[in-house]
């Protein structure tokens, strides 16, 4: 019995490679080349693992973050009463509408939520996957309602009367945004302490009290480590929550590197080495991926730095159905959070855009210690209001500066509007003569990246009849 061979399917004795030279006898791996071989598996697992695993990471640290402030589950409201500022490390919040975030945890039954009116809101579960919407783009349409919270395979009475979510998670992130009324936060603020509740389904007869914590000027922070560590969050979420709750490909992965659900997770020396090594060249992947994203439809415009946190414009990230993008999902995680259809699809007049840039408008990447201007055409296509947000590249956060807020828009009553309704605005170091009402500082030595955010985004907008000029360096 002699059938021909083809070369394809049969392995040399030895191979280059960049692990180096692998050697086998007769198709069979050498001791070194098996442990090589190994030890590169455990560490693509492990970068895998980081790049995949982000969004509960993400969602964790929130967790953690908020209960180091004294939030308490399903029963407390942090809410940012003179705004956030950039002593909160948050992955690119907005420093322009009222924050209020809830840890919710159903594990002892279904949760209740009334919503306050005119919020924009949003529940995700613990590997952030989306729930529902709450507020002006759910349900109750702004006007304030009443919800129902179910636990992950729940199977008893569901009452009449309720919006209903049903989560595969117990854990899950519950924040809304309130809005600025006459320059102040005080009409949000009141809404929330008046009609914000939480309470057991159980407990629907006899609410318990709320407790608010006001979380503006805190330092703390809320975002997931790039080191070893990440494993340890990840490591936390699916000991708690139900195996069936992700991805069995990711949870596969998981497992493959030590974190299985009801068994420890400590991986000897050698595999420990082997997943600091992986978490550091996930993270530089990461920063490749959101700072010079090679996505072609990441960018709004031909030859512009002005590119979308939601590649292919849905919230899960797919090329097609079934097809998942998986360096769209890496860019959006790792720079911000909150995922909803209603931040992805085209809402005229309802809800927010983004758009971020990195870099200038000669793909430089922004320098703290040089000056920029950029020019907003006439007819910003808003309907409610604009403004941009200068974020740290580093933390994803508001960059810190001698200014209390990294940002500027056309809720700040001083704003300089050309005669034609045109804006420019200027980032730098220093104000430039003459346009101190129309610049936002940065810091010598530190990266920057700003996000444009356009709420009640109209038509222009849409369909590119409008678009924001570029970051232009003038020193």
């Amino acid at each position: 019995m002699t059938t021909p061979i083809p070369d394809a399917i049969e392995t040399p004795d030895t191979v280059e490679t960049r692990l180096g030279t692998l050697r086998f006898s007769d198709g069979f791996p050498d001791k070194a080349t098996t442990a090589t071989l190994y030890d590169n598996l455990d560490f693509m697992r492990g970068v895998d693992v980081f790049l995949n695993a982000m969004p509960g990471a993400s969602v964790e640290a929130l967790r953690v973050g908020l209960a180091s402030q004294g939030v308490d589950d399903n029963q407390t409201v942090m809410i940012f009463e003179d705004l956030m500022d950039s002593r909160s490390l948050f992955l690119t919040p907005n420093s322009e509408s009222v924050y209020n975030l809830m840890w919710l945890d159903t594990k002892a039954g279904p949760l209740v939520i009334e919503s306050p009116p005119n919020i924009l809101g949003i529940v995700d579960n613990h590997w952030f996957q989306y729930v529902g919407d709450i507020g002006n783009a759910g349900p109750d349409g702004g006007k304030g309602g009443k919800y129902l919270l179910l636990p992950p395979g729940y199977e008893g009475e569901v009452p009449d009367g309720y919006f209903v979510l049903r989560s595969s998670t117990y854990g899950n992130l519950y924040f809304w945004r309130g809005f600025l009324e006459n320059g102040t936060t005080a009409t949000a603020v009141e809404n929330t302490r008046k009609f914000a509740r939480v309470y057991p389904l159980s407990a629907a007869d006899n609410p318990p009290p709320m407790k608010f914590i006001d979380g503006s000027g805190r330092e703390f922070n809320t975002i997931h480590a790039n080191n070893y560590h990440f494993y340890e969050e990840v490591d936390d979420i699916v000991q708690y929550e139900p195996a069936e709750a992700y991805h069995p490909e990711v949870l596969g992965q998981l497992a493959a590197i030590g974190i299985v659900k009801g068994k420890p997770f400590s991986p000897d020396a050698r595999m420990k080495a082997i997943l600091t090594d992986a978490a550091a060249v996930g993270n530089a992947t990461s920063r490749a991926i959101m700072f010079d994203t090679r996505m072609e439809g990441a960018y709004y415009y031909p030859d512009s730095a002005w590119f979308t946190g939601f590649v292919g414009g849905n919230h899960e990230f797919l090329l097609q159905p079934g097809v998942r993008n998986l360096d769209a999902r890496v860019l959006f995680h790792y720079y911000a959070t909150g995922i909803t259809p209603a931040m992805a699809m085209k809402r005229v007049g309802i809800g927010s855009q983004y758009a971020v840039a990195t870099v200038d408008s000669k793909k430089l990447p922004l320098d703290g210690s040089r000056r920029y201007k950029v020019h907003l055409p006439p007819g910003i296509p808003a309907r409610d209001f604009w403004s941009f947000v200068v974020y740290d590249n580093q933390t994803r956060s508001m960059l810190q500066t001698d200014q209390q807020f990294p940002s500027i828009g056309s809720q700040k009553t001083s704003l300089v509007v050309n005669a034609d309704s045109s804006v420019d605005i200027w980032f730098g170091p220093t104000a430039p003569e003459g346009h101190e009402s129309n610049w936002v500082q940065t810091v010598p030595g530190k990266g920057w990246n700003v996000v444009l955010r356009l709420y009640g985004p109209l038509e222009a907008w849409f369909d590119k009849t409008w678009q924001p000029g570029e970051l232009e360096r003038i020193d």
